[in-house]
C-alpha cells in the first residue's frame, strides 16, 4: 500500500496510513498552503495510521484513501474462512465509516506506476497524484506473466492466491460444486500460506455440506511441508497433513493443463482445480519507479525505514527489502515497523532527525490446521492445541 504527501507549494512532508499486505497504495499529500492529504491505503491498520496522523496535524488536514475496493479483506482469516470458521462479511473492514470519521475521503482505484524523480504516481482511474514524501507498503502480488512462463498454463487452469478479494469470491464457487459432487482438490506451493489453505480446503471438503470422497494434494516443490520451519515443526506439520488426509507429493509443478498438472517428475497428476500459492513477488511497477530495489525487486531502505535512493521514499512490509537487516516478508514484521515508520514520518514531517528501527530476530508463527487447532512455532520450540 502506498501513501504519499506531496507538497505542491513549498518543501513538504508526508504521513502513511499503515497498511498491510495487498498490492494496494497509499498516498498522501499535504501542503502547508492547503493542507491536504491525499491517502491511497489498504487494510485497518493503514486507516488507523491516517487517523492517528491527524491528530498530529493541524485541523485543516485533508485526507484521501485510495484503494481497489470500498472493504478491506483480513488476509490473516482467509484460513478460517475457506476451513468454514468464519462468514465472508467477518473477514472484512469496512472503509468509509471509518476513514469519515478521520475526515478522510476514499477513492476506490489503485495505482499502476510511479516516477520517483518527478514524484508522480498514476492511478488506475488515469488520475496522476504528485508527492513530496511518499510511503510505500504494498503487500504480496503474484506475477501471473511471470508464473505462465514457469508453469506454462497456469494463468487458464490454476486458481490464484492473490489477489485475495478475488480468491474468497472463487473458493465459495468451489465450495459450491463439491456440495454436488466430489472434486480432487490441488494446492501448489508448500510455505505457510500453502499449508494453511490446503489443510483448510481438507477440513472443509470433508464437511457435512459436501459430497463425500473429495480430496487435496498438496504439491510441495520437490521440499518438505514446511521447508523454512525447525524439524520439530515439520514434523508437527506432517502429522497434521496425515490426519486431514492430504496426499503429500515432493515434487514440482511444471504446466497445468485441462484437469491435471504436469510434474517435473514426468508425471501427471489428475485433478480438478489446482491453486497456486507459491510466495510474493515485487510489484511491476517498481521496476520502472527509479528507487533501488534488490535482486528480486524489491525497494531497497535502510534503518529508518527510508529508501536508500531517495530520502523522500519510505517503504515497510512485503514491498520493502531491509539492506541492514534482512528479514522475511511477513505481516508480523509489517505490523512491528507501524510505529516506528509512524514516528519517523512524523518526524519527517516537522523537520527533525530520524530515528532507526531494528526489527526483532525471530517472529511468533501460527499455522491454522484446518479445524479449531493451530501450531505455534517461536524459533526451534512448537507447540499445538485449540
Amino acid at each position: 500500500m502506498w501513501e504519499t504527501l506531496p507538497y505542491r507549494h513549498e518543501p513538504t512532508s508526508v504521513i502513511q496510513c499503515q497498511a498491510k499486505r495487498a498490492a494496494r497504495f497509499a498516498f498522501a499529500c499535504w501542503s502547508k498552503a492547503r493542507e491536504a492529504l491525499d491517502a491511497v491505503g489498504r487494510w485497518p491498520r493503514a486507516c488507523a495510521c491516517v487517523a492517528r496522523f491527524g491528530q498530529f496535524c493541524s485541523a485543516g488536514l485533508k485526507i484521501t484513501v485510495v484503494t481497489p475496493h470500498s472493504r478491506q479483506l483480513c488476509s490473516g482469516r482467509i484460513p478460517g474462512f475457506v476451513a468454514g470458521h468464519y462468514r465472508f462479511d467477518e473477514c472484512v473492514i469496512p472503509l468509509e465509516k471509518l476513514l469519515a470519521e478521520c475526515g478522510a475521503r476514499l477513492i476506490q482505484s489503485s495505482a499502476v506506476s510511479m516516477d520517483v524523480n518527478a514524484r508522480t504516481v498514476t492511478l488506475a482511474n488515469g488520475a496522476i497524484l504528485t508527492f513530496d514524501w511518499v510511503s510505500l507498503n504494498t503487500g504480496p502480488v503474484m506475477d501471473r506473466q511471470r508464473i505462465e512462463s514457469q508453469m506454462p498454463g497456469a494463468s487458464g487452469h490454476a486458481l490464484f492466491e492473490r489477489p485475495i478479494e478475488s480468491f474468497a469470491q472463487l473458493w465459495l464457487r468451489v465450495l459450491d460444486k463439491a456440495k454436488g459432487q466430489k472434486i480432487h482438490f490441488s494446492v501448489v506451493g508448500a510455505g505457510a500460506a500453502g499449508l494453511e489453505l490446503a489443510m483448510a480446503a481438507a477440513y472443509a471438503l470433508s464437511g457435512p455440506a459436501c459430497v463425500a470422497g473429495s480430496r487435496v494434494t498438496l504439491v510441495t516443490g520437490g521440499q518438505v511441508p514446511g521447508a523454512a520451519y525447525p524439524v520439530a515443526t515439520q514434523r508437527r506439520i506432517t502429522k497434521a497433513l496425515d490426519r486431514l488426509q492430504i496426499e503429500v507429493l515432493l515434487d514440482t509443478c511444471t504446466g497445468m493443463g485441462s484437469g491435471h498438472i504436469r510434474l517435473a517428475s514426468g508425471a501427471h497428476l489428475a485433478c480438478d482445480l489446482p491453486m497456486l500459492a507459491v510466495g510474493a513477488q515485487a510489484p511491476a511497477w517498481l521496476g520502472s519507479s527509479g528507487l533501488d530495489l534488490d535482486t528480486q525487486g524489491f525497494a531497497q531502505v535502510n534503518a529508518f525505514q527510508q529508501s536508500t535512493s531517495h530520502a523522500a521514499v519510505f517503504a515497510v512490509g512485503d514491498v520493502a527489502s531491509r539492506v541492514d537487516a534482512p528479514h522475511a516478508r511477513s505481516g508480523v514484521y509489517t505490523v512491528r515497523a507501524g510505529p516506528p515508520l509512524l514516528a519517523n514520518l512524523l518526524s519527517a514531517l516537522n523537520g527533525q532527525p530520524l530515528a532507526a528501527y531494528q526489527p526483532q530476530k525471530r517472529t511468533l508463527h501460527l499455522l491454522l490446521c484446518g479445524g479449531k487447532q493451530a501450531i505455534a512455532a517461536w524459533g526451534g520450540f512448537s507447540v499445538q492445541g485449540d
